[in-house]
């Protein structure tokens, strides 16, 4: 480095020098200083090419070494690291096959934990599923039991509907049903000849009491009917939607509810052994509601053929009415005899206030006789004792062993 800056210090002298000779204005001094300015120049050059190659390869040898040395350093380095990375890792290896070991135990032991947990649990589940579907099973089999003793009589039920006589012995054994729960069986006659011209028996009679005598007997008939083909007629048309088989259908059910009204008067009503309205018992609610719903209908079996038709509800509302006027006729026929009696209790009630007098002077004189004896004839004695010496309780007791007072009335 120094002398590379001994050459730019030679140059730049020179190029003084050859400055102030130009000024000088001597041409032959110029051009011999220029040609050893070249020459100086060229060896400055080649020095300073030499220079600058030495300079090159000590840096380059430097750099070597240096290069060298770090490499040796990184390589100790790199080896350093290694053997701690290497430890480190061993340590690492042996802390993670430890875990690992503590880790699957405790992953057995909750394995056996969770496995008897389990098959506890699932044996216990097992059990009540199948007791539930053993308890589930055996309802399926009594619901088919009851299904299948359903069916017989859905079938029962079906050939007794679809048999006329059948059918009306249906309604008549449920009108009995109902009035044998709600009247006694004083109170209604069964299979009776109300009319008293006729040969017909009505199903069943209410016996209501007469008006001239206490015990005639004047009867309201009630019949069952059920048109049962007529009304599936009629709600078949309804299901289908068909405005004139609906028309024609309920026209045809209203003379049949008529035409069985008029039956019923003709054979049954017969005042003044009877009531001047009978009752038509329809069994079902469906076809009661249907003719309720018409009442034109209702208006023309009331007035022309003194009917009143009922269905289950109804009917059991009329024979409770019935029941509560029957209770109070009963109350107004036991008037008379409530009055008989308090009448006799008010005679025997004066003999007994007579009695009580006579008693009550009977107490009073022997209340006399009492007093005089315990007054009078007790002092008569005491006055005949006085000179008589009084023993002592003991000595009076061993002679005359009399109990005491007390001892009287224990």
């Amino acid at each position: 480095m120094e002398s590379i800056l001994l050459i730019v210090i030679a140059v730049l002298v020179i190029v003084l020098l050859v400055l102030s000779l130009t000024k000088g204005n001597n041409q032959n001094q110029a051009e011999q200083l220029q040609a050893a300015l070249r020459q100086q120049m060229q060896e400055n050059r080649e020095e300073l090419n030499r220079s600058i190659r030495e300079l090159r390869m000590e840096m380059t040898q430097v750099l070597n070494q240096n290069m060298q040395q770090l490499q040796d350093v990184l390589h100790k380095n790199m080896m350093t690291t290694g053997e701690l990375q290497r430890q480190k890792f061993d340590t690492m290896a042996r802390q993670q096959e430890t875990l690992i070991k503590s880790t699957e135990k405790r992953l057995d032991d909750m394995r056996l934990m969770v496995e008897e947990k389990l098959q506890k649990t699932l044996n216990e589940r097992i059990g009540q599923s199948f007791e539930i579907v053993r308890s589930q099973l055996e309802n399926v089999q009594k619901g088919l039991g009851e299904m299948k003793s359903l069916a017989q009589d859905v079938g029962g039920l079906k050939k007794i509907l679809s048999n006329v006589k059948m059918r009306g012995t249906f309604g008549e054994v449920q009108l009995g049903a109902l009035l044998e729960q709600m009247m006694s069986p004083e109170q209604y006659d069964a299979n009776v000849k109300t009319k008293k011209s006729g040969t017909e028996f009505v199903e069943f009679a209410i016996k209501l009491p007469g008006k001239d005598d206490v015990n005639s007997t004047v009867y309201l008939p009630i019949d069952a009917k059920f048109p049962k083909d007529i009304y599936e007629q009629y709600y078949d048309a309804f299901e289908a939607g068909d405005t004139a088989l609906i028309e024609s259908s309920g026209k045809q059910l209203e003379n049949t509810i008529k035409k069985m009204a008029k039956d019923i008067h003709d054979k049954y009503v017969d005042p003044p052994f009877t009531t001047d309205f009978a009752i038509m018992f329809l069994p079902f609610e469906s076809i009661y509601a249907e003719v309720i719903r018409r009442t034109s209908l209702v208006e023309t079996l009331q007035k022309e053929y003194k009917i009143v038709v009922t269905g289950p509800t109804t009917l059991g509302a009329i024979l409770n009415s019935l029941q509560m006027g029957f209770r109070t006729l009963a109350i107004q026929k036991r008037t008379g005899e409530v009055w008989t009696v308090l009448g006799a209790v008010k005679t025997e009630f004066s003999k007994f206030g007579g009695l009580l007098e006579k008693v009550q002077k009977n107490l009073q004189n022997a209340g006399d006789q009492l007093e005089e004896v315990m007054g009078k004839r007790t002092r008569a004695i005491e006055r005949k004792l006085r000179q008589v010496e009084q023993l002592p309780h003991e000595e009076s007791r061993k002679i005359l062993p009399i109990e005491e007072d007390g001892e009287l009335f224990d």
